[in-house]
């Protein structure tokens, strides 16, 4: 072999860069802008994703509503749908806050010979589930809500153990973990690879629990299922309640949504941790246009004054139901997200360091 041939066969490949097309909307522009600094870009296709929350903070909502965004975005028509609900804590109406077309796409993991639904209930059958999903060998979005939902054999073996036991009046000695920890891994490594050469996408959900004990101070937070769910992910999101929403009615004040905080963390795509709060509406869902609306009065883009609020790019003045019905009969939601963005990239390049580069 000449040596022209050996050096053109050892030349590195070119890296390729990733295009609108490899990415999947979160359906929230703020999160999307936390997630990738870009206002249409959340969730990279072929990556495992992390979703830690409250209860009631949206973590399903948001979740769900990726699959909403993933129906009408061509470049995932062909994409399966799994949602394994082995909570089964989603019992929301899914046609009326996701659409038609998710209702019609979503599934379960496996079905039953009378075609009811089967979800996973160990850590085992849940990475049974994602094998099966991979040697399908068609790309998919697989939501797990939640891991700590799960069981696992080591802990219903511990019970049975237990049990026996307690009722004949003896103790048991030894660790009462569930072994999901070291489930997660020895297996979530493994996924990797073919997540990334299916250009699939994993989320999985989990709970926060209230920290006790040393440290709880710096880390009042923390989660089930083993130092894995984090390492490996591509991203974090941690999500919380920040305040009710009310709107008075027949005199009295009655809670009709959320705002929730939602931080990234352990962010592969930028780098950086972000916080951003989102309205969820308990008879609509996310609304995205009245989020990016608080944004840009908290950061003083637009004035707000006795509920009166100044948008000069859209020439209005006027309450802000006014301003979301203007800007949703119109249909400029692209021009408020298009805000939202200059905006957030104007606060981002105001808190770069600026030096000469040292390479």
């Amino acid at each position: 072999m000449k040596n022209k041939d050996i050096k053109k066969k050892l030349k590195k490949k070119k890296t390729k860069k990733l295009t609108s097309a490899d990415f999947l909307s979160t359906g929230s522009t703020l999160l999307n802008l936390a997630c990738t600094g870009k206002p249409y870009r959340g969730f990279t296709k072929g990556k495992y994703y992390r979703m830690v929350g409250d209860s009631s903070s949206g973590k399903t909502f948001l979740t769900l509503t990726c699959l909403a965004e993933a129906s009408i975005n061509k470049n995932f028509k062909d994409y399966r749908f799994i949602f394994d609900n082995g909570e089964d804590g989603a019992l929301m109406n899914i046609r009326k806050f996701f659409g038609k077309e998710v209702s019609k796409r979503m599934e379960a993991p496996g079905y039953t010979k009378k075609g009811e639904a089967v979800y996973s209930e160990t850590i085992e059958d849940f990475y049974y589930n994602v094998d099966d999903a991979i040697k399908a060998d068609k790309p998919f979005i697989y939501i797990l809500d939640s891991m700590d939902s799960l069981t696992s054999k080591d802990e219903q073996k511990k019970f049975d153990v237990t049990k026996k036991a307690h009722r004949k009046g003896n103790k048991v000695a030894g660790s009462y973990g569930d072994g999901k920890a070291k489930k997660n891994s020895c297996n979530l490594r493994k996924l990797l690879t073919p997540l990334k050469k299916s250009k699939s996408i994993l989320i999985i959900l989990s709970q926060t629990r209230a920290n006790i004990g040393f440290g709880s101070q710096y880390k009042p937070k923390v989660n089930s299922g083993g130092n894995a769910l984090e390492f490996y992910a591509c991203l974090e999101i941690w999500s919380s309640v920040r305040k009710t929403l009310k709107k008075t009615v027949k005199g009295k004040p009655r809670e009709i949504g959320k705002v929730c905080l939602l931080e990234t963390k352990k962010n592969r795509v930028r780098g950086w941790d972000r916080k951003v709060y989102v309205r969820i509406y308990h008879s609509f869902g996310f609304d995205n246009t009245g989020s990016c609306i608080d944004y840009l009065i908290d950061e003083g883009h637009w004035k707000s004054k006795d509920g009166t609020i100044k948008a000069p790019e859209f020439d209005f003045v006027g309450k802000e139901s006014e301003l979301i019905k203007y800007i949703e009969d119109e249909g400029m939601e692209k021009d408020l997200i298009s805000i939202v963005a200059d905006v957030w990239d104007e606060i981002e390049e105001a808190c770069s360091v600026k030096r000469k580069k040292r390479y």
